[in-house]
């Protein structure tokens, strides 16, 4: 893929403990993600999967290296740029979920929306933020008939996920973290998910860093790498 001079993400020389005098959990010298390409990034439970996407999104504090995310300084830059990028160009698939309780599913996916008029604004092709949210509830197996008043802690595990990614992926974001999010998913339903994931991503232009301990998705990715083979902490290796 070309390079371009704004990656989606870019990642230099960074460290990141979650304590001061802790080893690291990050030790990346180098890692890209281009515009529009589709990253499968696999590591084991407790290999920093989940920190390094926490990183990218501006979530976790660094006190070392580069991180940019969509041109974004998310290493340096206050929080309150970082929180505006994250709800105006980024959407993110938690591993934990993160709907919020006291809003029925439909809330819970058109959330970004109320934080973003650019996100609102991009879902007029599809009829506005309510349509467009029924849209991808639908093409995640979650009829709008039933679901979309359901308050969100009366949902199985998968379809929190299944709306958990139907937020993420509302508005047309230009970059998609995702953490996880076919682990509750069967097989089939795994695989529909990922054709919509990819889908999504394509008609939008996104990128996407998809995060897993399951190596066996790969192949439906531009690239795939193991977290080992950018991340060197715990490996003994130094800068």
């Amino acid at each position: 893929m070309t390079q371009s001079a704004t990656p989606a993400v870019l990642i230099e020389d960074l460290r990141f403990a979650y304590a001061r005098k802790s080893p690291p959990v990050l030790d990346i010298a180098q890692f890209r993600v281009d515009p529009g390409e589709r990253v499968f990034l696999r590591g084991a439970s407790g290999s920093g999967k989940s920190t390094l996407l926490g990183v990218i999104a501006g979530i976790l504090d660094v006190s070392h290296g580069r991180i940019e995310a969509l041109g974004t300084d998310m290493a340096h830059a206050d929080a309150a740029t970082r929180d505006q990028t994250r709800a105006e160009r980024l959407g993110v698939i938690f591993q934990m979920f993160n709907l919020l309780p006291y809003l029925p599913v439909g809330e819970n996916v058109m959330l970004p929306c109320r934080f973003s008029a650019g996100r609102a604004r991009a879902t007029k092709v599809n009829g506005g933020p309510a349509a467009d949210a029924r849209r991808l509830l639908s093409r995640l197996e979650l009829d709008p008939a039933e679901y979309w008043n359901a308050a969100s802690r009366s949902l199985s595990v998968g379809q929190q996920q299944r709306v958990a990614a139907a937020r993420a992926l509302i508005g047309q974001p230009s970059l998609i973290l995702a953490d996880e999010p076919t682990s509750a998913l069967d097989t089939d339903r795994r695989d529909r998910f990922i054709a919509l994931l990819l889908e999504e991503c394509a008609s939008s232009g996104a990128a996407l860093l998809f995060v897993s301990h399951d190596g066996g998705l790969a192949p439906h990715f531009d690239r795939a790498l193991d977290l080992s083979e950018i991340n060197r902490a715990g490996t003994g290796e130094t800068a």
